[in-house]
């Protein structure tokens, strides 16, 4: 997919649980720190976060465990509140440090003890919000069991309802969401020519050996775009 952006006010924390209890691998792009997984590098920076992720246009984050009954020990012995259970579908809600999200789904045929899997939004405009990744980004429409979904290498966008509108996710603590493309350049222009507003136009970052942009969606969630990212 990319990478998920966590704004934090204690990375120790969140290095901890991502690379010494989850066991990602620790890579690093400049001083930026990452942990890196099946599908997606997570990564945490110093800040002070607005709010956590429930509430927001990014509900929360989804990864599939081959054991999840040792994932929840694991994450619980470490401190980590689990804050909702589903034994009937094999998942579990864990509430990380400034209140990242993450749901935690059984698989026993995973060749990996984690992989990445969704990333879930709330939106009250779902059918308008899916039809444009599908159209921006290249999404798959489909269904993920009751969920409205759409895929992309690496993640599958899943929906939920909300009544009002979710507020934005800049400056909460999953800030932003990044999707790793190729000819970065050339896909920011079919971006603007749907009407896409870049905060950050595509930028060489000689320090992280990346080129970078941003944009917020047009339902609040706050999108990286990365080339180079896919080579840590």
């Amino acid at each position: 997919m990319g990478h998920l952006h966590i704004l934090t006010s204690d990375p120790a924390a969140h290095r901890k649980l991502w690379i010494e209890v989850l066991g990602g691998v620790p890579v690093k792009a400049g001083p930026i720190e990452l942990a890196k997984f099946p599908g997606v590098l997570v990564a945490f920076r110093q800040g002070a976060p607005s709010a956590g992720t429930e509430g927001s246009v990014v509900d929360h984050l989804g990864f599939l465990v081959r054991d999840l009954a040792s994932t929840k020990n694991k994450l619980a012995h470490a401190g980590v509140p689990i804050v909702r259970e589903t034994p009937e579908t094999r998942q579990f809600f864990a509430l990380f440090p400034d209140k990242v999200k993450v749901e935690f789904t059984e698989d026993a045929t995973l060749q990996t003890p984690i992989r990445h899997h969704h990333v879930h939004f709330a939106s009250h405009r779902l059918e308008e919000m899916r039809a444009w990744y599908a159209r921006a980004l290249g999404a798959i429409p489909g269904m993920r069991g009751r969920f409205k979904a759409a895929d992309l290498p690496g993640v599958n966008l899943s929906w939920n309802s909300a009544e009002k509108p979710p507020a934005p996710t800049k400056g909460r603590s999953l800030d932003h969401i990044g999707f790793e493309v190729q000819n970065l350049r050339v896909f920011a222009k079919k971006l603007e020519a749907l009407g896409v507003q870049f905060e950050v136009p595509p930028t060489w970052r000689p320090e992280l050996g990346l080129t970078v942009a941003f944009f917020t969606d047009p339902f609040g969630a706050y999108v990286e775009l990365t080339e180079g990212l896919s080579s840590l």
